[in-house]
């Protein structure tokens, strides 16, 4: 490489900016050339070089033509990709939940997204600067419908096609697929940074166009890299002013610019495969050792994570294949980490520290996510989590039991997704919710968001009928003060509840007031256990119950 400099595309902005569904339209290069020109206009207005939330409502819905709804979703999404603040988290999420109407909700949402902070105390607001948040939009990109490729490929759309291998078609988590898109996109995403005076008459660059020095840190948000294999992982700018890549990029130090044309063939000869993104992690990932993990068949089952030789960079967790089987993890090898469920089975998995893809009938129980949780292509399967972000694409027959301050994205292919309250608690819950900035309040589990045109029929989802719901219990012990659902339940579930246990109550106290004989109760124990026996095999509890066996050294385990 030039200057022996080795650059790889970031995977964080686009394993957890992007939506997996095709973008707007307008949110394509030539209308991001005008939302850059108009914002660099407008400096003096407060639109450059940060872009506080008024002005990017403006923008979107004037000149893109989104709604309100899809302007405030790309707006969290990119917040949501900045350096977490657990903190300010937390006080917008108090601010959110005292709004008692939709007007006083924007008002909040103007304040925290306005360059003062809303109140005395709180954390300043964290707003998108234009140039890296311009990037971000454009990258939606990767997942625009091709129609000419449908018309020589497979059918149009299809959201449920089968994919050869691990990598499959998930574009969010497939880093080959992020390398071609920024190669392939590589002048229009520098053209995109072009202060006016670069540009010619179309808004394209020229031969002596010059890109700036702030350019090229906004460029960081996509592309990051190490030299002379030092591993030490560096910014794009500081690589890119590296004394010998000057003449190979056009690096000027009197003007602090770059000449476009050498910019463009110094980037092209250096970027290669991220060295930790999944493709790295398959092939030279450690695989891990579970601390519970009992029953079932581990012949197929992969388990693997490149957190062991990413210095300073979030880890990696890939699970896939893993059939009829318990597994339990609580660690600090899942503490930040991008984990990924591929491919399992009739299996129950409890992750206390996601991407979940292909996976049928199955248990997924998470712990607090601090980002999205993607579900793609699933069957049967249950989920419980307490996270930022929920996203559904082309899910069949699941539920979902969610906390989360964002409402769920309904996307393309879903069918009979049913949406429940959160309804289950493990002792270090509340501390690891606090840990990553998530509250109790707001809780936007029931008004999901129906992002694509073919989830718009209403039997897509459905709220959880109470008469459907009962509480689950994780079956593993640790420390910790969380004793009940974090802000408990909704008073329709809370009343079937208190109804069960007041016919279970009744129940007790006429088996007490029968005055059986010692034979009768003897008898009548038996008829009990073997009903309960019948209901364990008939609905698939006892493969779990079996496989959590032996309880004693894997509970405790399962909390370090």
């Amino acid at each position: 490489a030039a200057g022996g400099v080795r650059l790889w595309v970031r995977t964080e902005p686009f394993l957890e900016g992007l939506l997996p569904s095709p973008p707007p339209s307008r949110l394509g290069p030539h209308y991001l050339r005008k939302t850059a020109a108009y914002a660099r206009a407008r400096a003096s207005d407060g639109c450059f070089p940060l872009l506080p939330w008024p002005r990017w409502r403006h923008v979107a819905c004037g000149k893109l033509r989104l709604c309100g709804g899809q302007a405030w979703l790309y707006f969290q999404l990119y917040r949501s990709l900045l350096p977490p603040e657990p903190r300010s988290s937390l006080a917008w999420a108090e601010a959110e939940a005292a709004c008692a109407s939709e007007e006083e909700l924007e008002r909040e949402r103007s304040k925290a997204g306005s360059p003062v902070p809303s109140r005395r105390g709180s954390p300043p607001p964290r707003l998108p600067a234009v140039l890296p948040f311009l990037l971000f939009l454009y990258i939606q990109q990767l997942h625009k419908v091709s129609l000419r490729r449908s018309l020589v490929g497979e059918e149009w759309p299809n959201p449920r096609s089968k994919a050869p291998s691990l990598a499959g078609n998930n574009k969010n988590w497939n880093d080959q697929e992020h390398l071609a898109f920024v190669l392939s996109h590589l002048p229009d995403l520098l053209e995109l940074l072009l202060e006016p005076e670069q540009l010619s008459a179309s808004s394209h660059s020229t031969p002596s166009s010059l890109v700036s020095y702030e350019a090229v840190c906004a460029l960081g948000f996509l592309i990051e890299g190490t030299v002379n294999k030092s591993g030490r992982v560096c910014p794009l700018q500081e690589l890119a002013l590296l004394q010998p890549c000057h003449s190979h990029n056009g690096y000027s130090e009197a003007s602090r610019t770059f000449l476009f044309s050498k910019l463009e063939s110094w980037l092209r000869s250096c970027l290669t495969t991220n060295p930790f993104g999944m493709t790295a992690c398959l092939r030279a990932g450690k695989k891990l050792a579970w601390a519970q993990q009992v029953g079932g068949t581990t012949r197929r089952a992969k388990i693997a994570c490149n957190s062991p030789v990413v210095p300073g960079v979030l880890p990696m967790v890939i699970m896939s294949q893993v059939y009829k089987q318990t597994l339990a993890k609580s660690s600090d090898t899942l503490l930040g980490a991008h984990v990924r469920i591929h491919r399992c089975n009739e299996s129950f998995i409890y992750l206390l520290s996601v991407t979940i893809e292909k996976c049928r009938s199955s248990t997924v129980v998470l712990g607090p996510v601090q980002g999205c949780v993607h579900v793609q292509a699933c069957d049967s399967l249950r989920l419980l989590v307490v996270c930022h972000r929920l996203s559904l694409s082309a899910t069949t027959a699941c539920t979902f039991h969610v906390l989360t301050p964002t409402q769920p994205l309904i996307l393309s292919g879903n069918r009979a997704v049913s949406l429940a309250p959160f309804h289950t608690h493990y002792p270090m819950l509340e501390d690891h919710m606090a840990q990553v900035g998530l509250a109790t309040l707001p809780n936007y589990w029931d008004r999901p968001v129906l992002v694509c045109g073919d989830s718009g029929d209403a039997a897509a989802f459905r709220l959880l009928p109470p008469s459907d719901f009962y509480t689950f219990v994780i079956p593993f012990e640790m420390e910790g003060d969380t004793t009940e659902t974090p802000g408990g339940l909704p008073q329709a579930y809370q009343r079937v509840l208190r109804q069960r246990e007041q016919k279970v109550q009744l129940w007790q106290r006429a088996v007490k007031e029968a005055a059986l004989t010692k034979d009768q109760r003897k008898k009548f124990q038996m008829l009990v256990e073997n009903k309960f026996y019948e209901w364990l095999v008939e609905t698939g509890n006892k493969q779990q119950l079996d496989s959590l066996v032996p309880p004693a050294a894997g509970s405790q385990q399962a909390a370090g």
